[in-house]
């Protein structure tokens, strides 16, 4: 596809500050008169009691004004940290009491333990080295199926077996006869391993409290202000009106910045407890210790086929490990997520979804990047694979033969999958098509001869996704024309670097008549935005573009009742285009900006006009949109050392109608760097008998590097718009990610298996695949 012409992708607005320094971020925040700055003590242990906490010597340190601990917080009355995740009663989702500090016992190393409050953060670094805690050890368990064996050690009363939910959705007796009767049934097991998103800006918080007026302030670095503000509110156990949260720019969120922190809590409670602004910045440990992991999710599979290769049943029995505690969206991933993309993009008549979380002496799990979808996607486009090579077909000819759509008797859209899920369309057969011809798939044996020659190892491998895109549903957004002549956009989404600035001035733009630079993005801000569900789950422009679209429409309806009372005509007469409306034949026209100075004098408007040009819309819908698309990617294996290395990627999506394509294309360029990730490098590692952390900064923790990606070919057809929206648009954020695993593992197997291997977990280090060839040569 031609590259797209460069109106339609606009350099990104918010670079030139992000470049030139100007951007502010939390740790740029102008630090308030007589603000405290915290330091937490956090827990060595991965499973402790507590014996005592000895603050004195602390309390008495230089600048220090207070030492606060588990028991300041009982007796003020907090409550504990929520989880907004809503699963099913027969689920039986238990929730034990996390509270912003350890009472009684702490459960994960890094676990906040005590707050110190000093003058500078040097002095309650200090003066947090002189709080000594007496621990009585506990065992630990740090793996979720061996959480939920007999005799593991129990983390929480509330959850015999350390079960925290056993989730099932889709007809178990159907799938079951079906598999019994099956000519041919697949299975294997998979897992997704425990990672962390990383952002290059960590966690922090400047809380103030209004003693007058009785209202709480948090500057923060988050990406869902309104539900933090929510779970705030019960925490505290007053109306969310009381808290003002406000977000600067933030440097990445991937989902680990959604949910309520307890330093969050602590940094409120304190501001308020002590009369003083309270700031807390997080330390790149403290983010791998004491934030949130993801995925963290063993997979058993059962495909079911016939004689002819086509899907009768799909079972996927996830266990999943939660960490200590359940955080705010901990459970959604492996049970309503995954759920929702079930299938894939094949036509499996029915399924069935099993999910058990595990609590283990680990940092809590949170949704990150696809949340649920990588998951799902990685255990059915393995089993698809593995069946392949087990009938010995053509993998492309196997997933073409099932896919939605495209092979006979499988149906076509709208598709109704086995688990309830409704795919209004999609471009899979085509993209599959299309990614098997731009990656050369014929041409590869000669290359793979090449490297042989070179004493190399060549794969090649092909992938599916589909992603159920919408996070939470309904949005909300505003437009006000301000007295300078510039146009405010209220939006409840949030940009964390995708560049709404951008592509919401861009909607604007073309429905308004103005130029981009006329528009102004207001987000991330409680009092400002009077409603938000925030970014996650790909759903800023498919909700957030929608309720912008309302908006505008309702601004547009109210200027064409002022146009038509300035110009002496009927409204339904007046024609708009440009930013004017006409009356069509008389030469009579008016600018909008015309009509937003006339708005702000009461006395020339007609009757039951406001004064001022503004509205808002609440644009409720839970319709969900299905990106999708096939990926390739082409590895080299060196036998010798089992070094990996990728040498190109290719995408062939399918995201609807595109805002901006230079935006797409970066969105999908981040997503696959971490799917990459994923497959090749990245894993959180814990000391399976002390639960230590091992992987507890970036010098421990492998993030791929520019030199380990190549460049990517993304190719992207706008061909088949999605109805869920005005704009037509399916959202592309998490998709690379949720490709680029089983894309990558797909082409570093078929890399081994001339040498016999055929199972190989993620990541694929040059160690994993050292052994796993080792042991295929039988040594």
């Amino acid at each position: 596809m031609a590259q797209p012409p460069p109106q339609r992708s606009p350099r990104r607005r918010e670079d030139a500050r992000f470049l030139a320094g100007r951007a502010r971020f939390l740790a740029d925040a102008e630090v308030p008169p007589g603000c405290l700055h915290a330091h937490l003590v956090r827990s060595p242990h991965a499973h402790a009691r507590i014996r005592d906490i000895a603050a004195g010597a602390a309390r008495a340190a230089p600048g220090v004004a207070a030492v606060l601990t588990g028991a300041d917080l009982a007796a003020d009355g907090l409550a504990p940290l929520p989880c907004a995740v809503a699963l099913p009663e027969a689920a039986r989702l238990v929730v034990p009491p996390r509270h912003a500090l350890a009472r009684d016992r702490v459960r994960h190393v890094g676990e906040p333990v005590a707050v110190v409050l000093a003058d500078s953060p040097a002095a309650a670094r200090d003066a947090a080295e002189r709080v000594a805690v007496a621990y009585e050890p506990l065992p630990a368990v740090v793996d979720a199926r061996a959480a939920l064996a007999p005799g593991a050690p129990p983390l929480h009363e509330e959850a015999p077996g350390n079960l925290a939910f056993a989730f099932e959705k889709g007809d178990r007796a159907a799938t079951e006869a079906a598999i019994a009767a099956a000519a041919h049934v697949v299975a294997l097991e998979v897992a997704n391993q425990r990672v962390h998103a990383a952002p290059l800006e960590p966690r922090g918080a400047l809380a103030c409290f209004d003693a007058a007026s009785g209202r709480f302030r948090l500057l923060l670095s988050g990406q869902g202000l309104h539900a933090i503000r929510a779970q705030l509110a019960a925490v505290f156990g007053l109306p969310e009106e009381r808290f003002h949260l406000v977000a600067p720019d933030v440097g990445g969120g991937f989902g680990l910045k959604n949910p309520l922190f307890p330093e969050y809590v602590l940094a409120l409670w304190a501001a308020r407890r002590l009369g003083r602004p309270v700031r807390w910045l997080a330390e790149p440990s403290e983010e791998f210790a004491a934030a949130v992991h993801a995925r963290d999710a063993h997979a058993a599979v059962r495909l079911a086929l016939d004689a002819e290769g086509r899907f009768l049943a799909l079972e996927v029995a996830f266990t999943a490990g939660m960490g200590a505690y359940l955080s705010a969206g901990g459970p959604g991933s492996t049970t309503n997520a995954a759920a929702a993309a079930f299938g894939g993009v094949y036509a499996i008549p029915t399924g069935v979804l099993r999910a058990r979380g595990a609590f283990t002496n680990t940092a809590p799990i949170e949704a990150y990047r696809g949340a649920g979808k990588p998951e799902i996607n990685y255990a059915i486009e393995r089993a698809v694979e593995e069946a392949a090579r087990r009938l010995g077909m053509d993998p492309l000819a196997l997933r073409r033969r099932n896919m939605i759509g495209a092979a006979a008797g499988a149906g076509g859209f709208p598709h109704r999958t086995a688990l309830g899920t409704t795919v209004d369309g999609g471009r899979f057969a085509a993209n599959l098509e299309a990614a098997e011809r731009r990656a050369d798939r014929a041409g590869f044996a000669a290359r793979r001869a090449d490297s042989a020659r070179r004493g190399r190892l060549r794969g090649l491998g092909l992938a599916c996704f589909l992603e159920t895109a919408r996070g939470a549903p309904n949005e909300w957004a505003a437009v006000r024309f301000a007295p300078d002549g510039g146009v405010e956009l209220a939006v409840g989404t949030q940009s964390n670097g995708q560049g709404h600035e951008t592509s919401f001035a861009q909607v604007a733009a073309d429905r308004l008549g103005l130029p981009v630079e006329a528009f102004r993005l207001v987000q991330a801000d409680t009092d400002a935005v009077r409603y938000g569900n925030g970014h996650g789950g790909a759903r800023s422009l498919h909700l957030g573009g929608a309720a912008l679209v309302e908006a505008i429409g309702a601004v547009l309806a109210k200027a064409r009742v002022l146009a038509a009372h300035l110009l002496q005509a009927d409204p339904a007469e007046l024609a708009f285009a440009a930013g004017r409306f006409v009356v069509p034949g008389s030469g009579r026209e008016v600018a909008l900006r015309a009509l937003a100075r006339a708005a702000a004098d009461p006395a020339g408007l007609p009757d039951g006009l406001a004064p001022g040009l503004a509205a808002e819309a609440m644009h409720r819908s839970d319709r969900v949109t299905f990106p999708n698309g096939c990926h390739a990617a082409e590895v080299e294996v060196d036998p010798e050392t089992g070094v990996v290395t990728l040498l190109r990627y290719l995408a062939v999506d399918d995201y609807g109608r595109l805002v901006n394509p230079l935006l797409v294309r970066g969105q999908v360029q981040g997503g696959l760097a971490q799917g990459i990730g994923q497959a090749l490098c990245e894993a959180i590692a814990y000391e399976a008998e002390s639960g230590q952390l091992l992987t507890g900064s970036p010098l421990d923790y492998a993030l791929p590097r520019a030199a380990d990606l190549p460049p990517f070919e993304v190719v992207l057809d706008e061909g088949a718009p999605t109805a869920a929206n005005p704009l037509g648009v399916k959202g592309c954020g998490q998709a690379g990610a949720i490709a680029a695993p089983p894309t990558v593992m797909a082409a570093v197997l078929d890399a081994l298996a001339p040498l016999g291997v055929t199972r190989l977990d993620m990541p694929a280090t040059p160690e994993r695949v050292w052994r796993a060839i080792r042991a295929a040569r039988g040594g």
